[in-house]
């Protein structure tokens, strides 16, 4: 049986869609001829990274009397809801709920979010809600193989990376500057409790329900309970703030300054703790660097600490972060519910085998130990 704890997959050897692509640009042509007469869409090409909803990239043109050969056009990015067959890695994807938070975060701040075109909320036309966007030039960080192990994050100079790091907390720091109001309770997770906190956790104990399918998974169940037993009073008093959610700088697209051109991927947006989402951004970091070490790779050891982060953030936004290792487990049990629903499709499509103890369906179960002390 292979290691868990090692990345034994390519990236073009991850099932991210069970769609035929040659329809969907047929269907997606129609669609935007509606919209825009005229039109013709070229070939679809999928990035090698992420496994939630599905992202496609197309170039367009359409007719457009204004345009000096009659002819309009771009390069756009589709972000297409997954299709049930496809063991999708969250139970409901809100791509209006995307959108609206996208225009949001473009409206009340100076976060680089990317310009949305399109909307369709009709399953029907793709077999899945999408939104269409603007393509914006700029290079992400990978996730299989993760830039801890190759590409242009390793070959930065320090004072690059830096920058880098520097520049997604100050986008971070932009985002939590959207007024929480009456416009924002859209993203109120429909859960019980008195706090945005309680509710966020409610939110990830019933997916976490969700995902188990009744197994008993014992290293979340401990974390769970040190969760509780360690509750964060402090950052649950203050006001929240709008998450973003999926914070970390495989999200995010850089310019040629290292500075953030735009920032990706909403679906997991809701109200909370402003540290939720700096606890995320340390933790998926801390994540894969762990696996980068259990190869025997120098990786970025001192990239994206959670002290680090804080720091930057206190300084740019002016508020000081709290309870910031309570957030970190917190964020690694999360990342933990979502390894188990990622290998569970890994499975499904054959690309795992089983394993015998259940904590092992957590990727990163030892260091979720390690944190909570057991």
């Amino acid at each position: 049986m292979s290691d868990p704890q090692k990345p034994d997959v390519k990236p073009e050897d991850i099932r991210r869609t069970t769609r035929d692509h040659a329809e969907v640009r047929a269907r997606l042509e129609d669609w935007l001829d509606a919209h825009q007469p005229g039109a013709h869409v070229s070939e679809l090409v999928v990035p090698s990274s992420g496994m939630s909803s599905e992202t496609l990239l197309f170039d367009a043109t359409w007719d457009d009397a204004d345009a000096p050969d009659g002819r309009a056009g771009g390069s756009f990015v589709t972000r297409l809801e997954p299709a049930a067959e496809a063991v999708p890695v969250f139970p409901t994807y809100d791509l209006g709920l995307q959108h609206r938070v996208i225009g949001l975060v473009a409206e009340h701040t100076d976060a680089p979010v990317p310009t949305v075109r399109w909307v369709e909320t009709d399953p029907a036309v793709l077999g899945g809600a999408f939104f269409v966007m603007d393509r914006v030039d700029g290079v992400v960080p990978p996730d299989v193989l993760p830039y801890t192990m190759e590409g242009f994050v390793l070959e930065l100079s320090d004072a690059e990376r830096q920058r880098m790091q520097d520049t997604t907390v100050d986008a971070l720091a932009e985002i939590h500057r959207v007024p929480v109001g009456e416009a924002t309770a859209f993203l109120e997770y429909d859960q019980p409790g008195d706090t945005a906190l309680r509710r966020h956790v409610n939110h990830w104990r019933a997916y976490d329900d969700w995902v188990r399918e009744g197994r008993s998974i014992p290293v979340l169940d401990d974390a769970l309970a040190w969760l509780e037993a360690n509750w964060p009073t402090a950052a649950d008093e203050r006001e929240p703030v709008v998450s973003w959610g999926d914070a970390r700088i495989g999200n995010v697209m850089y310019g040629d300054d290292w500075s953030p051109v735009a920032v990706l991927d909403w679906e997991m947006a809701g109200i909370a703790p402003r540290e939720v989402d700096l606890g995320w951004m340390a933790f998926l970091h801390t994540f894969f660097q762990d696996v980068t070490t259990v190869l025997e790779l120098p990786g970025l050891p001192d990239m994206l600490r959670l002290e680090d982060l804080a720091a930057r953030y206190a300084e740019r936004s002016g508020v000081e972060p709290v309870d910031l290792a309570w957030f970190e487990v917190y964020a690694a049990y999360r990342h933990g519910v979502v390894m188990v629903r990622v290998r569970d499709r890994q499975q499904h499509f054959g690309e795992v085998e089983p394993v015998d103890d259940p904590d092992e369906l957590v990727m990163h179960h030892a260091r979720l130990r390690q944190l909570i002390g057991t």
